[in-house]
This record gives C-alpha cells, sequence and structure tokens, in this order.
C-alpha cells in the first residue's frame, strides 16, 4: 500500500505488513528449550504476584502429551487477554513495575510457539473465565494473526482442571507439542516425558531458588509439578555455618542500585558427601563457579566469569550472586529469553576490582588445609620452601618426631636417611594429589585413616604413661600431625584423664 506522508509531501512509504503464516514460524527458533520455555511463562504468573504455581502434564485420550502452567494469580479480564495474546504486546522501552519480570511483550508467546502449535490460555479475574487460543496451523492457513475464541463447550473439555483457578487466576496449556522429541518408540514415550517434566523442575529450583526459599520481606511462592512440591536449589548454600560470606558490595549505575555478595562453598571436608555432591549441581563445581545474574532476584545467567578470569580448579567454590534491577536491562543486554545478559563497562571494571579478593578467599580453603603458613610455635611435618620463584616442599627433619628417630639411629646411617627423605620430599605426585583433590575429594578425603594413624602414634610415644596428661597436651598442640587435629587432641586428653581418675 502506498501513501502520503502530509508533513512532508516529498515523502512517500510503503507499509509493508509480515506475512503472519511466515513470521509465526519464524518466532519459533528464537533458541528456547523447553526448561527455558517454561521459565518464560512462570515469569508471567510471578508478575501477577501468583502465591502457587503448579507445572501439570499428561496424555490426552489420543496419546498425544500436553503440559499446563496453572497460577493462582490476579488473572486478566476478556481485554487484557487479548492484549496479552499479542505478539509485541508490551513496549520494551516502556517503564515497567519494579518487579516485573517481563522484557520484550513476547516471552508468552515466543516461549510457547517454540514448543507447541497450539497455545491455549484460560484466565479468571473474579468474574467469568475469559480464553483464547493460538492454533498455528490456523494461522499458516488464512495468513493472519487468527486469535480463536473456545467456546464453553470446548474449555469444558480440556485436559486441565478449570476449578484449580479458583476465584482469580491463569491458566496456559501446551498442546501439539511438536518440538518434544520423545523417541521413536512409544513404549518408552511416558518414560522419557518424565525426563523431560524433570529437567524443567531442576531449572525452575535453581532460577526461582530465592522465590521458594523466601527472603525477609518477601513472601514465598510454592512450586508444585502434579502435585508433588519442587524444592529450590541454592546454588550458595548461604545457610550453611561453612559458607564463606565475603560481605556484600552494592555499585551506583545511572542512579540504580546493582548489589554484589560473593561466597566461597564449603570445603568437602565441612559437608557431607551428599551435600558436597548436591552443591556441586548439574553441572558441577568447575562449571558453576562464577557470577550469578538475578534480575528481579529471577535467575537469568550463571557460572561464569564474563572472560575475566578461568574457571580453574582452585576457584571452583566461589559463587557470586549480582542482583541487577528491571530498569538497567538496556546496559545488561537482556535477550528475549532472559537467558543471555553482558555486564555493562562500569560494572565490569568493579568486577575486575573485587575479582581478585573472591578469587584468594576461594584459595583458601584449599591452601589452609595444606598449611601452607604455620604459626612459628608449631612444628610441621612438611616444610614449604619458596626459592628463586620456585616452591618445593621436604620433610622437616627438626620435627620432634623425625629428629628422635633420626638421633637413634647409627651416626653411618643417618646420611641414608636424609638422603631417603628428601627424595621422598622430591618425589611428592602434586599434579595427580591435586587434579584427585579437586575432581575426587571424597575418594581422597582420608579422615578415617587420619585418626586411626594418629591414634597409633600417640599410643606408641605417650602409651607407656609416664608423662602428664597436661604435658602432652602442651606438646600435641604445637607438633603436626597433632596441632592441626584438635578433635582428636581433645579427645585423647580426655581419655587419659579418664583412665587417671
Amino acid at each position: 500500500m502506498n501513501s502520503h506522508n502530509k508533513e512532508n509531501p516529498e515523502e512517500d512509504f510503503d507499509i509493508v505488513e509480515p506475512a503472519a503464516s511466515n513470521l509465526v514460524e519464524a518466532l519459533r527458533d528464537i533458541g528456547y528449550s523447553l526448561k527455558s520455555a517454561a521459565a518464560d511463562i512462570i515469569d508471567n504468573s510471578i508478575s501477577a504476584s501468583a502465591r502457587h504455581i503448579n507445572i501439570r502434564f499428561g496424555w490426552s485420550d489420543n496419546h498425544q502429551p500436553w503440559i499446563a502452567i496453572i497460577d493462582d494469580g490476579k488473572g486478566m479480564s476478556e481485554t487484557e487477554l487479548v492484549e496479552a495474546m499479542r505478539p509485541g504486546g508490551k513496549d520494551p522501552l516502556g517503564k515497567r513495575r519494579a518487579d516485573d519480570l517481563g522484557r520484550f511483550g513476547l516471552g508468552l508467546k515466543t516461549a510457547s510457539f517454540s514448543q507447541c502449535r497450539e497455545l491455549t490460555v484460560i484466565s479468571r479475574q473474579d468474574g467469568p473465565l475469559a480464553c483464547r487460543q493460538w492454533n498455528l496451523d490456523l494461522v499458516r492457513k488464512c495468513n493472519h494473526w487468527v486469535l480463536r475464541r473456545p467456546g464453553a463447550l470446548e474449555i469444558a473439555g480440556f485436559p486441565v482442571d478449570i476449578a484449580e483457578l479458583g476465584s482469580s487466576g491463569t491458566i496456559v496449556l501446551w498442546r501439539q507439542l511438536d518440538r518434544l522429541d520423545l523417541g521413536a518408540d512409544p513404549k518408552h514415550h511416558h518414560q522419557v516425558m518424565n525426563e523431560r517434566i524433570a529437567t524443567i523442575c531442576d531449572h525452575v529450583a535453581l532460577v526461582f531458588h530465592r522465590f521458594i526459599t523466601g527472603e525477609p520481606g518477601k513472601q514465598k511462592i510454592a512450586f508444585r509439578v502434579n502435585g508433588s512440591a519442587i524444592e529450590g536449589y541454592d546454588p550458595f548454600n548461604s545457610r550453611h555455618p561453612a559458607t564463606m560470606h565475603l560481605g556484600e558490595e552494592v555499585l551506583e549505575i545511572e542512579g540504580k542500585t546493582v548489589t554484589l555478595c560473593p561466597y566461597i562453598l564449603p570445603h568437602h571436608s565441612k559437608v557431607s558427601a551428599s551435600e558436597y555432591k548436591a552443591l556441586g549441581g548439574k553441572e558441577g563445581y568447575l562449571r558453576g563457579q562464577g557470577f550469578y545474574i538475578y534480575r528481579n532476584r529471577r535467575l537469568i545467567i550463571h557460572g561464569t566469569w564474563f572472560r575475566m578470569a578461568r574457571q580453574d580448579e582452585i576457584t571452583k567454590l566461589a559463587r557470586v550472586q549480582v542482583d541487577i534491577p528491571n530498569t538497567l536491562d538496556h546496559l545488561w543486554t537482556i535477550d528475549v529469553r532472559k537467558s543471555r545478559a553482558q555486564p555493562p563497562e562500569a560494572v565490569r571494571r568493579r568486577l575486575r576490582g573485587i575479582l581478585d579478593r573472591i578469587r584468594d578467599s576461594a584459595k583458601r580453603p584449599y591452601t589452609h588445609r595444606g598449611t601452607a603458613a604455620l604459626n612459628s610455635a608449631r612444628q610441621p611435618v612438611w616444610l614449604r620452601r619458596h626459592h628463586n620463584e620456585r616452591i618445593s616442599y621436604a620433610p622437616n627433619l627438626e620435627h620432634p618426631l623425625v629428629d628422635e628417630f633420626r638421633s637413634d639411629l647409627p651416626t653411618t646411617m643417618r646420611p641414608r636417611f636424609d638422603g631417603i627423605m628428601a627424595v621422598i620430599g622430591a618425589t611428592l605426585p602434586f599434579a595427580t594429589l591435586f587434579n584427585d583433590m579437586a575432581s575426587r575429594p571424597n575418594e581422597t578425603d582420608t579422615s578415617r585413616e587420619t585418626m586411626e594413624a594418629l591414634e597409633a602414634l600417640a599410643e606408641l610415644l605417650y602409651g607407656e604413661g609416664g608423662t602428664a596428661p597436661a604435658e602432652i597436651e602442651r606438646v600435641m598442640k604445637i607438633t603436626e600431625p597433632f596441632c592441626s587435629a584438635p578433635e582428636f587432641v581433645a579427645q585423647y586428653i580426655k581419655r587419659l584423664h579418664a583412665k587417671e581418675n
């Protein structure tokens, strides 16, 4: 259509409307996965002040799968529903509520279209039901944005229970899930479907964990899948007493606040084996380290240092919570899927400034346990030497136990003993040891063997009696390996006192 511009008579233009049949198919390939698409629908439920969100799935009479997300939010009137079903219904540059999780006004449509060919939304807002449906086959056939209005009889035949809406709420129903790959063998379809839903649950547990566990001044949101509760997964294990909190840092950008909270996860020796495995998450500790970007408490991206540092084994326990408001979306380049973000240069500069502090603290659980620096009053079994920019380790020949044993040797054998000790120190398998401690910590944790060795050594030294418990305790507290095991020392001295009584 050719029109004339009245404001500028010399300028002509054409209004070119996109072909609905082609555009709707293009909108399906923005890059959503099943779990990220479900999360985008949940964003709308949270923005609607829902307190209960239920993910339901099942099979229709013709053995086709369906997925629904049901909430008890404020719901929509018929007019609001039609607008919500409009692609691009919200201006991404417009002002949003501070707690709004939306971005472009495309999420409901693009997320749903990426997974199914039939999107039905049923909503109630203290009144009659409102229902609209996008059927992509109908849009292709008509080549127009034809939005269906299902009647009461059709609504009654939907596989979801409309009664779950209560006085207000919304149901988003996906059918004709043509992008859901369940495999070629129908016998395994139910099992594969359960696995696909499990990935959604794991994603929800992480992305919305702050809504699930709750925060001061904020109401919790209960998530369920077919009635079973979804527990939140806190990637920082922030409530564990062994987790290190490195303090909060606040940045001001364009008058808005960005908050950074660094955490160092507990060393494997501080938690149970099951806790340690769970904290690693699906991706493991190495890939899980880095920044966790939250937009209005909703996780956007995680497990990255934004190319400012490598993901090293030594820093795999470091994770940083970064909270940003939705008013800075333009600076963080949040995409349609809300699964990608890049810090603006002003934030990047500050992140570089605190990254060294974070990384140094992350090394502490390892370097501390390696007794890199000891109190001068203690007698370590191993010595750490730093010479000509090289670090080496050697047995401490002046350790009381070693020195006493050496003194008991004939003079002619002492040089051989010193040589053997030097070979032991020079041939420590550092690379293998470090790799095992980093990748298989629970298998290399020798706590039980250490306690047995300490018991045997203590009995060898003090089992015959003759030394007062107080003196034994004093010596043990300044002598390796006893001084690194205060719990053993306390128990051993307690047993000595019990024998005296």
